[in-house]
C-alpha cells in the first residue's frame, strides 16, 4: 500500500508543478481571474503532494521510547493539514480573487491561451486522476467506493483522488467561466468561476477533514477484522468467553489488539500461557498488519441493572 501511495503521490506532484507554472504564466499575460485560481489550486496541491510524501516517509520511522508503538499516525496527521491547506489557502484565496474581480472587473485578454493552457491540463489531471483511480480500486476490494473512503485506513491515496476530481471540475469552471465571459462579454463570468472554484475547493477540504479526522483521533480496526479476531478467540477450548476485542490503528498497517478473555476454571496458568501464545500467532499470521497484542484474562463482567 505504501508503495502504491507513493507512486500516485509522485504522479500528482509532476504534473501539478508543471501545470501550476504554465496556469501562473497564462494568468499573467490574459489578466483571468479564474485561471489565477487554478494556479493557486495547483500550487497548494503540489505542496500538499510534498507534505503527504513527508507524511509517509516519517510514518516509516522505527518505535522508540518516546513512541513505543511507532509513527504510523503521522501520514494521518499530514493528511489532515492538507485538507487544512486546501481549504484555507486554494478555497481562501480563489474566493478572495473571484470577489475582487466581480468588484473590479476586467476582460480577459487573449483569451485563446488559456483554452490551450486549460486543454492540457485536463490531460495531465486526467492522467494522474486515472492512475490515482486505479490504485484506489485495487486497495478498495469489494467495498463500493464511498464505503471504501469511509473504511480505508491510508488517506493518502483517497485524498489524491479527492484532490484530482476537484482539480478536473475546477478546470470545466474555469473553461466555463472564460468562455462565457468571451461569448457575451460580461465580464462577471470570469470572477464568478473563481469563486465557484474556491467553493468546489471548500467542500472537498471538509470532507477530507471529516474522512481523515477519526483516523487521527483513533479508529477501530474495520469490523470484519474484529469479528474474525472475536472468532479466533472463541474458538479455544478452555475458553470459556470473549468478553472484549478492542482494536486501534496506529497507522495504515499497524493494527494494535487488546483481547479480554474469561478462561474456564479449571485451566492451569501454563495452559492459559499456551494458549495466549498460540492466539498471537494465529492473529499475525490471518493479519499481517496486526503488530501488537494484548490479552486480560478476566471474568465476564455482570450487567449492571439500574
Amino acid at each position: 500500500m505504501a508503495t502504491g501511495s507513493k507512486k500516485v503521490i509522485y504522479a500528482a506532484l509532476e504534473g501539478n508543478a508543471l501545470i501550476a507554472v504554465t496556469k501562473f504564466i497564462a494568468a499573467t499575460i490574459t489578466g483571468s481571474s479564474a485561471m489565477l485560481s487554478e494556479g493557486i489550486h495547483s500550487l497548494v496541491d503540489t505542496g500538499n503532494q510534498v507534505l503527504l510524501l513527508n507524511g509517509l516517509k516519517r510514518a516509516q520511522k522505527p518505535p522508540d521510547k518516546n513512541f513505543p508503538f511507532g509513527y504510523g499516525k503521522e501520514i494521518y496527521f499530514w493528511s489532515f493539514v492538507v485538507a487544512i491547506l486546501i481549504f484555507g489557502l486554494g478555497a481562501g484565496i480563489s474566493i478572495y480573487e473571484g470577489i475582487i474581480h466581480i468588484l473590479h472587473p476586467e476582460p480577459v485578454k487573449t483569451p485563446y491561451i488559456n483554452y490551450i493552457v486549460i486543454g492540457f491540463a485536463l490531460i495531465f489531471e486526467g492522467l494522474a486522476w486515472y492512475f490515482a483511480f486505479k490504485e484506489f480500486t485495487k486497495s478498495k476490494g469489494k467495498w463500493s467506493y464511498i464505503t471504501a473512503v469511509q473504511r480505508a485506513k491510508d488517506p493518502s491515496i483517497f485524498v489524491i483522488l479527492f484532490e484530482d476530481s476537484a482539480a478536473l471540475i475546477g478546470l470545466v469552471v474555469a473553461f466555463l467561466g472564460i468562455f462565457l465571459g468571451q461569448v457575451t462579454g460580461i465580464v462577471y463570468f470570469d470572477g464568478a468561476a473563481s469563486i465557484i472554484i474556491g467553493l468546489i475547493l471548500a467542500g472537498t477540504a471538509t470532507w477530507l477533514a471529516y474522512e481523515t479526522k477519526g483516523l487521527l483521533i483513533g479508529e477501530s480496526a474495520n469490523e470484519s477484522i474484529v469479528k474474525d479476531i472475536r472468532q479466533l478467540a472463541s474458538d479455544y477450548e478452555d475458553v470459556l468467553h470473549v468478553n472484549e476485542v478492542l482494536t486501534l490503528h496506529m497507522g495504515p498497517n499497524f493494527i494494535l489488539v487488546n483481547i479480554s478473555l474469561e478462561f474456564m476454571d479449571e485451566s492451569t496458568a501454563d495452559e492459559i500461557e499456551i494458549t495466549v501464545e498460540r492466539l498471537d500467532k494465529e492473529i499475525k499470521k490471518t493479519y499481517s498488519q496486526v503488530k501488537r497484542i494484548f490479552v486480560e484474562a478476566e471474568a465476564r463482567k455482570a450487567p449492571i441493572i439500574k
